[in-house]
């Protein structure tokens, strides 16, 4: 079915859920006035609903491949991708002074959604693309920033991002990447890198890569690892690309969906690279940009949940199956294809205002300085990323069950979103490490982000969820309590069940604005919001009971 942009959704969310007024009081986003926000809404939805969308099942059908040494992506993609670019859509929230908009965060999370809807394999050229414009305006020279960040802005280069080595995945600090120092500013980098979103393709007249590697005097671990820019053409003084550097695709990843998308294997071989930032110093420089992609990427399950909703649905409504207690009705009476619908509408909705809220937080830090709004956006980015991710996989299967054996065919498009956003789980950072990163690097302030966090919630005129913000306090309090290996042995749960009262908590302040919501907020104060005690009562048991059995006896 055709792809509706959730524009008025989006509106909403931001205007009586997430407080997105208090972003554009600021100086630093005055420009961002309700009037610009529903242009750039409307006109972003345009471009998803007629460009892009009709894109989604192309790359599926017909994947990206390598041929002669040089990758060639789906049909449209390149017009697609161009569609992105001329609108300026890479650079909405890139600084001005390098051709960027300037505009929130916010607003070109709300952006990625939509693209991420329409599809998923190309939006994930520009994401990388904006995530390495943050890293180099954080950390890399004047003459760097100058070179690369405009011409990434314009779409005319993009960025990709290389950790993961064979032996070096979660464990980047094993990585055996090199980089050698010629005396002129230059370095001389050899390794292999896997897994590399849009490595290569020929949508663009350069691709930038941002590489993970060790100087000679490099310690060992993570301490000793230092960031390189390695372009695939060197850039002649005028900032043209020039020739070719010593890189080169080695394969395309074979996989499970996002066919669209070239995942690479990269072989460096004495590539010529820059350092950015301090040497020894790139993990810190490389988190900007992964920080940044965890939130676009909990978006992504957002965007997938939300086209996966918007399929099931229609179908229902059309499908005629059975007896229900309306008579000749569609599926849709039917109570458990009801409850499955009204589940996957209210997850999106809780993931939407999730992801809007940690954008609207990192907004408020960045325009205001302010310590306390900077806790709150780092605490919530590992939540948005999981409860996202988790609510597109989760949202997409349900999809193909509303569709019963339909769902199972390919040809109705409803296998491709659970093939397709799967992935959105592992990469920047498994779940389970944004879990362990949640009550580990997340709680190191005593739990005063969280604790704010559920104040918030506490006031809220709800008993059940009052009483789950309590039991989240005082399960946060026990949480401090442990030592870390009890508090990873739980933190998936913990992340669920902070997920699920933050959710209930949205969806009753949509209520209150707004009357026509409530049956869809009783439906998660009733249905949803339970599940955090029991995510609450897994999240207590500790390590212990993961320990009792032998790994003698689970490999049995």
């Amino acid at each position: 079915m055709p792809y509706r942009a959730p524009v008025s959704d989006i509106r909403f969310c931001l205007d009586h859920v997430v407080g997105f007024d208090r972003v554009a009081a600021t100086e630093t986003f005055a420009e961002a006035t309700p009037e610009t926000v529903d242009a750039i809404l409307t006109e972003a939805g345009r471009l998803c609903e007629e460009v892009l969308a009709p894109l989604n099942r192309e790359g599926d059908l017909h994947p990206a491949r390598l041929e002669n040494g040089v990758v060639r992506t789906s049909p449209g993609y390149a017009e697609g991708f161009r569609a992105i670019a001329e609108g300026g859509w890479i650079g909405m929230s890139a600084p001005e002074d390098f051709g960027g908009m300037g505009l929130p965060i916010t607003l070109a999370t709300a952006v990625n959604e939509m693209l991420s809807s329409a599809c998923l394999a190309l939006q994930l050229n520009p994401l990388m693309s904006q995530g390495q414009i943050e890293a180099l305006e954080a950390h890399a020279s004047a003459e760097i920033q100058e070179l690369y960040i405009p011409k990434l802005i314009s779409g005319e280069w993009t960025g990709t991002m290389n950790l993961t080595e064979p032996q070096a995945g979660s464990d980047v600090g094993a990585l055996k990447t090199r980089a050698e120092p010629q005396g002129d500013g230059s370095y001389k980098v050899t390794g292999q890198k896997i897994y590399i979103s849009w490595g290569d393709h020929d949508m663009a007249e350069n691709v930038c890569h941002l590489v993970l590697a060790r100087l000679p005097d490099a310690a060992e671990g993570t301490k000793g690892i230092s960031l390189f820019m390695v372009p695939k053409r060197i850039p002649n003084e005028d900032g043209t690309p020039g020739p070719a550097n010593d890189l080169h695709v080695v394969s395309l990843e074979h996989k499970l969906g996002l066919h669209g998308s070239p995942t690479a294997v990269m072989q460096y071989d004495g590539a010529r690279g820059w350092l950015v930032g301090e040497p020894h110093r790139g993990m810190a420089a490389m988190f900007t940009m992964m920080n940044n992609a965890r939130l676009g990427v909990g978006v992504q399950g957002l965007g997938v949940a939300e086209r996966a909703l918007q399929h099931a649905v229609a179908y229902a409504l059309e499908r005629r199956q059975g007896r229900s207690h309306v008579e000749d009705g569609s599926i849709l009476e039917h109570a458990d294809v009801r409850r499955a619908v009204l589940t996957m509408k209210s997850e999106t909705f809780a993931a939407r205002a999730l992801c809007l809220d940690c954008a609207v937080a990192l907004d408020m830090g960045r325009a205001t300085g302010d310590a306390e709004w900077r806790a709150r956006g780092a605490f919530l980015t590992p939540i948005a990323k999981a409860f996202g991710t988790d609510t597109g996989i989760k949202v997409a299967g349900d999809g193909i069950q509303v569709h019963g054996g339909m769902g199972f065919v390919e040809e109705t498009g409803a296998a491709q979103f659970l093939r397709d956003v799967r992935v959105t789980a592992i990469y920047e950072g498994t779940n389970g490490i944004q879990a362990m990163d949640l009550v580990g690097r997340k709680l190191a302030d005593g739990g005063a982000a969280a604790f704010a966090l559920l104040d918030e919630v506490a006031e809220a005129d709800h008993e059940g969820l009052r009483a789950a913000s309590a039991e989240l306090r005082t399960l946060t309090e026990w949480m401090l309590a442990q030592d870390m290996q009890d508090r990873f042995a739980g933190s998936v749960a913990y992340l669920a069940a902070f997920a699920r009262v933050l959710g209930a908590h949205y969806h009753l302040r949509a209520a209150a604005a707004d009357a026509s919501r409530a049956g869809i907020a009783r439906f998660a104060a009733g249905r949803m919001l339970p599940e955090a005690l029991a995510e609450m009562a897994k999240a207590r048991t500790g390590a212990e009971e993961l320990y009792a059995i032998s790994t003698e006896e689970i490999a049995a």
